[in-house]
């Protein structure tokens, strides 16, 4: 189980590194009017990305959902999911990062979620707390005013944006991380193929 696991994980890598890359956009628009939400900027995303756990517990325990919460949770899980479950490195903090717009989409979006639970009467209380308290977070480190080149984009939960595959080479970190899951990939697929038998006899020789 854990080696298809793998493979399958190995395969998508190789899809989105072998995927065409656009020249004006990583943006697939999706079907249907999305909502509209601002992006947070990027040290706005640092210190969302410090609170994300607790605004999705506080989503989970929302009781009456309504259409605008499922299409901000939904497509916030989507980018976390395309944006490689926030293991890729300097995601969040790097804005050469080829995963680093993508960061923006899930976590402006978990921000959206959060501001539209004040709304919410069973959780507003608590939503308003926790965003009184990243607010707050905010205002000390001054996350307003630190900019990048993906600060001012808005976002739309019709349209997903996904990792900038075309940079994944020419970025360092991504690229050395990249190249370490491509030999695994071709190590496990190697060890696939030995013939078992061979397998056997070599542990009985072994004991």
């Amino acid at each position: 189980m854990h080696r298809m696991r793998a493979a399958v994980a190995f395969l998508l890598l190789l899809f989105g590194l072998c995927a065409p890359a656009s020249a004006h956009s990583n943006r697939s628009a999706g079907s249907g009017e999305g909502l509209a939400f601002p992006s947070a900027s990027h040290g706005e995303l640092l210190v969302l990305a410090d609170y994300r756990g607790e605004i999705l517990g506080l989503a989970r325990r929302v009781v009456d959902t309504d259409p605008d919460f499922r299409r901000l949770m939904n497509y916030a899980a989507i980018e976390f999911s395309y944006c490689g479950w926030g293991l890729a490195p300097g995601a969040i903090g790097d804005e050469t990062s080829p995963f680093n717009e993508c960061s923006h989409a899930y976590l402006s979006a978990e921000r959206a979620l959060l501001l539209h639970m004040r709304t919410m009467p069973s959780v507003a209380e608590k939503a308003g707390e926790l965003a009184s308290r990243i607010d707050a977070d905010m205002v000390r480190n001054g996350a307003s005013l630190i900019g990048c080149v993906y600060s001012g984009e808005g976002f739309n939960t019709a349209d997903f944006v996904t990792p900038h595959w075309e940079n994944v080479w020419t970025h360092v970190p991504s690229a050395v991380t990249a190249g370490g899951v491509i030999v695994f990939g071709a190590s496990l697929s190697a060890a696939c193929f030995v013939p078992w038998p061979v397998m056997r006899r070599r542990i009985k020789q072994d004991a």
